[in-house]
């Protein structure tokens, strides 16, 4: 399986990242994933928006929480054409109840637990714990990366403004 060259490390410990590592400028690669009713979602299904690829491990820890309920705040005052996905290894079920207890209704979550389609397609499997590392993509209305942030240390929070600042810019 292909390795991503990207360094991440979970609570200080070194984490290998597989799959195709994504990279600005090259033409986003379609996806599906899960919604919450267990229905096919792919990344073509938001062809003509911007899209803004929140990625993290597990919806229930407190960091992925923060940004889960971060990218809920800022899609509310965001352009209709800026379309908010999180995906995570999450069950739908998870994420389904994360959401109707947590009051987030701005964003799509999907679940790429079953075929790791998205995480292997834009290298964001971590080998060791079947999880998705944390990061931040963001893809143009003409599907073409323009940012991507692979966070470092999976336990730290993306860089919202910049992900955010680059969206807005698309519009």
């Amino acid at each position: 399986m292909q390795k991503n060259n990207s360094k991440v490390t979970f609570a200080g410990n070194a984490m290998t990242l597989v799959g195709t590592e994504i990279k600005t400028g090259i033409k986003a690669e379609n996806f599906t994933a899960l919604n919450q009713s267990l229905e096919p979602v792919q990344l073509s299904d938001f062809d003509g928006k911007v899209k803004v690829l929140s990625v993290f491990p597990s919806i229930d820890t407190g960091v992925c929480s923060a940004q889960t309920h971060r990218f809920n705040k800022e899609a509310a005052s965001l352009d209709k054409n800026i379309q908010i996905i999180t995906l995570s290894n999450d069950l739908p079920f998870a994420l389904g109840r994360f959401c109707g207890a947590e009051g987030i209704e701005n964003l799509v979550t999907l679940s790429d637990h079953k075929d790791l389609d998205f995480g292997l397609k834009y290298g964001f499997v971590v080998e060791e714990l079947r999880l998705l590392a944390r990061g931040v993509v963001v893809i143009d209305k003409n599907n073409e990366v323009k940012y991507v942030e692979y966070v470092a240390e999976m336990t730290n929070e993306p860089n919202y403004d910049a992900a955010l600042t680059v969206a807005k810019s698309l519009i």
